[in-house]
């Protein structure tokens, strides 16, 4: 069976058509439908069902499609070696992140790899923890950053420690205060990061009496600052997601300091791409010196 074949049946997959997988790969549809139907010819049964609104694995589908994208990874992994060997750095890296990673951390970290290693494309997905907790799990990503602790199954790069903090209006009866309790916020509205991000929050409150009074849950922290500014509640985020910020806001530390530790996550260390082994070890380095 052709490696081509497999690519083209994955990315049918990812863009449920085949004229979108055609387009991002530079075939015709009926090539790509050749190539699908070559394959479900060699397997012997139907991959995908077609209709008007696109295509949909079978269910023999579902279980072909891991193993196809188990052996992609595999051959990923062999043609950077290769190329290694001759002296070439190249490859395909696929990063799971979150907002405050991608804006604040990654770019210079990005930059310095990309100069000594330009051939290695990087692609990014950004989602919330458990999210991209799933797409390591799939396969989907190489590696993915994320606030520990996570899944006992992964290992683990630490990286930092993030400190969180309060989020008050600047005119909030408690903003001239140097630190803030927990008991100080316990009876103030609070807007809560939507499920998947509330991590952090959750692990802050881990043990107190502290039950915050939930008026919103937010999916974004911008979002969840602008709110914070107009006087809707009060909010605690880490320090890294505040960075930079010009809002009229108060931020105001933890009586108690609280962290959010951050790491990069990966199925195993020991089977990582050439090309993800080179990104963890800048990642490493940039997070010594810079956080």
């Amino acid at each position: 069976m052709s490696i081509n074949k497999y690519k083209v049946f994955k990315k049918v997959v990812e863009l449920g058509s085949l004229t979108k997988a055609a387009e991002a790969m530079g075939f015709t549809q009926s090539g790509v439908s050749h190539l699908i139907n070559s394959l479900e010819d060699e397997v012997g049964f139907l991959l995908l069902s077609r209709n008007r609104s696109g295509v949909k694995l079978t269910e023999n589908g579902e279980m072909i499609l891991k193993i196809v994208t188990e052996i992609l990874k595999w051959n990923e992994h062999l043609e950077q070696q290769v190329a290694s060997i001759h002296g070439i750095e190249l490859g395909t890296i696929h990063i799971g992140t979150f907002t405050s990673v991608s804006v604040h951390w990654l770019p210079g970290i990005i930059k310095d790899f990309q100069q000594d290693f330009p051939n290695i494309t990087i692609n990014f997905i950004e989602g919330n923890y458990r999210e991209i907790e799933d797409w390591i799990v799939e396969g989907k990503i190489d590696c993915g950053f994320l606030s520990l602790p996570t899944r006992d199954a992964f290992d683990i790069l630490p990286l930092a420690k993030d400190e969180m903090l309060v989020l008050l209006p600047i005119d909030h009866p408690l903003s001239s205060k140097p630190v803030l309790s927990l008991a100080d916020i316990m009876d103030e509205p609070f807007i809560m990061q939507r499920k998947g991000g509330d991590d952090d929050i959750n692990r802050v409150i881990e043990g107190s009496s502290f039950i915050p009074k939930v008026k919103y849950t937010v999916a974004d922290d911008y979002a969840i600052m602008a709110m914070v500014e107009k006087g809707l509640g009060i909010s605690i985020l880490p320090e890294l997601v505040l960075r930079g910020q010009q809002r009229n806001i108060r931020l105001i530390g933890l009586e108690e300091p609280k962290y959010r530790s951050l790491g990069i996550a990966v199925n195993s260390l020991k089977h990582v791409s050439p090309a993800t082994k080179r990104f963890l070890d800048y990642v490493k380095k940039d997070a010594h010196l810079n956080m």
